[in-house]
């Protein structure tokens, strides 16, 4: 019998993170024979002995290998092998809860046309710089309607049809952030976005100030690219921030109870330097496309 989920996760060259992803993935609640899980090796190889875990960890587990070519392909390489009827997507650096499965698994039966996203939690407390990157997805989910809703590919879930029929990811994106937008985009044309915030997964992506600022500089290089992509299409563009919107971003720590006056005043600037670094990316996005444009004949 086939299973209900295919549980799809890209991994390059991290293989302590994906055994802790599938040791997580072993512990869920839902029926073991109800799910698959699939490893796109995205040409990092090392992953003989992760490969003995799974094995043993799981009824049904399949590692697929391309060289390197991205976690957009990746994921749809993985997509390509599955045979559920609904693929779940996670990351190898996340540890999703043990109802994880099964709280997606309600709102896909009741909704089979849905793009379900979770929600992510940091799992790096002491490490401010994770903290605020997350910050910064948590108030995106919180602020966005659902004209202008996304959800970040380490936690949501669909139909593996209606995945196929759009698609799949866009591997064009040169950048991250950009497929994940592009994706939801494309899926809001045709069916609705679900936020499931008990989807819970847990991510430790760790971060010094200089990849924090790396992470968010890519961030708007993607942006920049998923616009131009938008305008191509004859899609709605993404929408222009708003002066309250940064407004809210910066107030956005102050209305925690965490943490002391001194470091949310911490997280408040770190938003600001995501916001930054965001706009830096775009700008350098612009300029090489400007000069990747081709030269007007004389």
């Amino acid at each position: 019998m086939e299973p209900e989920f295919s549980v799809i996760i890209p991994s390059y060259r991290r293989p302590a993170e994906l055994v802790r992803c599938l040791r997580a993935l072993s512990l869920q609640n839902f029926p073991r024979d109800q799910f698959e899980v699939i490893v796109a090796d995205d040409g990092g190889g090392g992953l003989e002995s992760v490969r003995d875990f799974a094995v043993q960890s799981f009824s049904q587990c399949v590692f697929v290998t391309q060289p390197r070519s991205g976690p957009g392909s990746a994921r749809n390489l993985g997509a390509s092998h599955a045979k559920g009827r609904y693929l779940a997507f996670t990351d190898d650096d996340c540890e999703p809860s043990p109802d994880w499965i099964s709280t997606l698994a309600v709102t896909l039966r009741a909704h089979s046309d849905a793009l379900v996203g979770g929600h992510t939690v940091n799992a790096l407390s002491g490490n401010r710089y994770s903290a605020a990157s997350q910050q910064l997805i948590d108030f995106l989910y919180d602020g966005f309607t659902d004209s202008g809703r996304f959800f970040t590919s380490n936690n949501f879930a669909m139909s593996r049809s209606l995945f196929a029929s759009l698609g799949g990811f866009d591997v064009t994106f040169r950048l991250p952030a950009g497929e994940d937008r592009d994706f939801c985009s494309r899926w809001a044309a045709n069916g609705p976005l679900i936020y499931s915030p008990a989807a819970l997964v847990y991510h430790s992506h760790f971060l010094t100030l200089s990849g924090y600022w790396r992470q968010h500089f890519r961030y708007g290089q993607g942006a920049h690219q998923l616009l131009k992509r938008m305008g191509e299409s004859g899609r709605p563009p993404i929408r222009v921030p708003s002066p309250g919107f940064y407004f809210r971003l910066f107030a956005s720590p102050f209305k925690s109870a965490a943490g002391s006056p001194a470091q949310r005043l911490a997280m408040a600037i770190l938003l600001g330097l995501s916001q930054a670094a965001n706009l830096c990316g775009f700008a350098q996005e612009a300029i090489n496309q400007w000069r990747r444009r081709p030269a007007r004949s004389a």
